[in-house]
Formats: C-alpha cells, structure tokens, sequence
C-alpha cells in the first residue's frame, strides 16, 4: 500500500484502497489499532467482513449510519464508502481494535464453473454491496472464526475463510441486517473523495466547537447550497444532520462513563444551549437525557458490567 495514506484519496474510484494479500494467500487479514491512518472514510473493489474487539462507536456504510461496540461484525460490499468512527477521548489509543479480512469476490464466483457450490455465495455478495451487519449468533461465530484465521495457515487457513463466509450466508434472517438502501449511489470521482475527505475532517476536528457550514463550504471553493447537495448526495446524509448524530453519540457516553451534569455535557459536545441539546437528543434517541442516564444504568447495574465514571476533563471530541 502506498506509504502516504493521504495519496490513497487522489487515485481513481477503484484504487482508493489498494488491497495486495500476500502473493501466497488468496485474502488479506490483518489488525489494526485505533486510530489508524488507514481507518477512515473509504472504498474499495474488495469486500471486506470487519470485527471490532472492543470500543464503541459509529459505522457509516453508504447512507446508513449506527452504533457499533465490542463483538460488531460486519460485510462491506466492493464500492461501498464506509468508515468506523471511534469515540475516543483525545489522546486515547485502542491496541488491535480491528480485524479485517479482505477478499476477492468475483474471483470465488468464477470458481463455480468448476466447484458450483461457490454459486451458494451469489445472494450474500449481491446483499454485501448494501452493506450487512450481523448479530446474535452469527456475530460470536463469525468472530470467533476470524480470529482463529489469523493464526492459520495453508489449508487449515481457506478452510476457515470458506466456514466463515458460509456462516454468514446462512445467517438466520433475524440476526442479520442490511445497511445502506437499495438505492444510494455515491460519486466517487477522486475530487469527490477528496473533498469528502476534507469535510469529515473539519466535521470529526471541530465537532464539539464552532462548526460552520460556511466554513468547509469556502474551504473547498463551494457554496452552502452546493456543497450541502454535494454532501447529501456522497454520503446519504445531510452535513448538519451528521453533525448532530455525532454529538449526540459524544453526549451518549458521556452521560454514561462521566459523572457531568447535563448541562455541562450540553456544553462539552458543542452546544449553546441546554433547550437545543434536549430537542435534539430527542430527536436522536427518542427520550431526554436524564432518561437515557437512567435506564442505561439501570441496564449495566443488572448486567453487572456498569463501567467506573470517568473524569469529565478531557473529552472534547470523536476521532477516527
């Protein structure tokens, strides 16, 4: 892969990731800490089933956006922009919080002319290009396997790849979810991606400050009106939308790990008052914060797992 990440994003559509497995292994695994100068807002003509071991955050997949935390698997179809954003404090590091096993999926569907079980692939990879996260499970099982794949070797290796993709495709119906909608298209020109790349940077760097559309807007040589139609259109959501969904997930844990009052989380995630911070939480999670506090805890408490409070200096905004 190229040694300066940053020149992933001026090379065409399919380069955008440049994936090499080892030239005596037919897929690619590997971890990586988080952050990662890799982990960000990417695609690539490989599909890709992605394990998070621990933290917690938000999956962009195309349009979709959604909580992730420890034991979230997923399949990433070719093309399909997509981006696990941790929430971390400033600073913070996760050791091995991603696995990623990356393969070529039309290569295995050639395969059928010759093996034509291959062909029992065709409906998972036509449902992957949407993105599918998976549960219950299929999620430890499919998890446990990856993990095992990356200390195999030789045969043992693919033998374990073919039980993990068949584990997914026959994923009972309740324990997998389809992400993105049938219907969202991205342009993924190389000036499109990196624009949106300088925009999810100045959104995740100045998240819990005095974010302007304006700002980015001038940044790229755009006016508001275009440049939100132009982040709508790439990323299925609109600027501000996403703006808000992020802070309210900061405020999320916070409310949990920290013992802050909620005005001060209101302050702390970039708003300038308590009124649009409840409205918006609201909106977001469909009760106040003082209720999510609550029955969050309640939850933890009888799952015996509610975390220590953490300090509130510290936290001012998601990283990638």
């Amino acid at each position: 892969m190229p040694d300066n990440p940053t020149a992933l994003l001026t090379q065409r559509p399919a380069e955008l990731e440049v994936i090499l497995p080892p030239a005596d292994q037919s897929f690619r695994w590997y971890e990586h800490d988080y952050p990662y100068e890799l982990a960000r807002w990417n695609h690539h003509p490989e599909f890709e089933v992605h394990l998070i071991r621990h933290g917690s955050g938000k999956l962009v997949a195309g349009d979709y956006i959604g909580p992730f935390s420890a034991g979230h698997v997923a399949l990433i179809g070719p093309g399909l922009p997509h981006d696990w954003m941790g929430d971390i404090a400033p600073g913070e590091h996760l050791a091995g919080r991603d696995v990623v096993l990356q393969f070529d999926g039309p290569a295995l569907l050639a395969l059928r002319s010759t093996c034509p079980e291959f062909g029992e692939l065709k409906q998972l990879f036509e449902l992957a290009r949407c993105g599918l996260q998976f549960h219950g499970a299929t999620a430890l099982l499919a998890a446990a396997m990856l993990e095992r794949i990356g200390s195999a070797q030789g045969l043992e290796r693919l033998i374990l790849f073919l039980q993990l993709l068949d584990t997914l495709a026959k994923a009972p119906a309740d324990e997998v979810q389809v992400l993105a909608s049938a219907c969202y298209a991205p342009s993924l020109d190389a000036r499109s991606s990196e624009r949106i790349h300088q925009a999810f940077d100045y959104l995740l760097s100045e998240l819990t400050g005095d974010l302007r559309l304006s700002v980015i807007a001038k940044r790229l040589g755009m006016s508001e009106p275009g440049f939100s139609r132009f982040f709508k259109r790439i990323t299925g959501h609109g600027f501000i939308d996403l703006m808000r969904k992020l802070r309210i997930q900061r405020a999320c844990r916070l409310l949990v790990q920290t013992e802050m009052s909620i005005a001060d989380i209101c302050f702390e995630v970039g708003y300038g008052n308590i009124s649009n911070f409840n409205r918006h939480f609201r909106i977001e999670m469909n009760q106040t914060p003082s209720d999510y506090r609550r029955e969050t805890a309640r939850m933890l408490f009888k799952r015996g797992g509610l975390p220590a409070p953490m300090p509130a200096p510290g936290y001012r905004s998601i990283q990638r």
